[in-house]
């Protein structure tokens, strides 16, 4: 006889009490799907220094020798707050002679602690990139696509604003 049958009806009951249950935690797991606007490319280079050459010699990490002289000063500038899928992301630059010499996070999302674990890789991650690449052509962190998104176009802003 087949199992669902009425001669054992708490045994239905059993059964369809967990599909119910199982097919409501599945619906309320899924997230919805939304793709950030995008701006246009990220990928213009970083202005450099048109003054004259840099009387310190630039490291591979991008800073000066250890005399610190620049042919132009140092600026910081706060790239555009960035709104991404879970939250804001802002990047500070630190320009000197030309070349970018620090990218500091100043937001991002850290508001439960799968943000935190995802953006503690990340972060420096995007910043050792930023650096190397002297711009904000900088591949994305696999699993922080939309941290890496939003930390692009903040870069690319402060980047605009310091050649305008």
């Amino acid at each position: 006889m087949h199992t669902l049958k009425k001669n054992r009806p708490l045994r239905r009951i059993v059964l369809a009490s967990a599909a119910t249950v199982s097919g409501m935690v599945l619906l309320l797991s899924l997230k919805p799907h939304t793709t950030p606007a995008v701006a246009g490319p990220a990928s213009t280079p970083a202005p450099s220094s048109s003054s004259g050459a840099s009387t310190g010699t630039a490291g591979s990490d991008g800073t000066t020798g250890s005399d610190g002289s620049a042919a132009t000063g140092t600026r910081s500038l706060t790239g555009d707050s960035v709104q991404t899928r879970w939250g804001p992301v802002q990047v500070r630059v630190t320009l000197k002679g030309g070349r970018l010499t620090d990218v500091t996070a100043v937001t991002y999302p850290q508001e439960n602690p799968r943000d935190q674990q995802i953006n503690a890789y990340a972060i420096p991650q995007l910043t050792r990139e930023a650096l190397t690449a002297q711009s904000a052509d900088i591949d994305t962190v696999s699993g922080a696509t939309y941290t890496s998104d939003g930390y692009r176009r903040s870069l690319q802003s402060a980047l605009d604003s310091a050649s305008g």
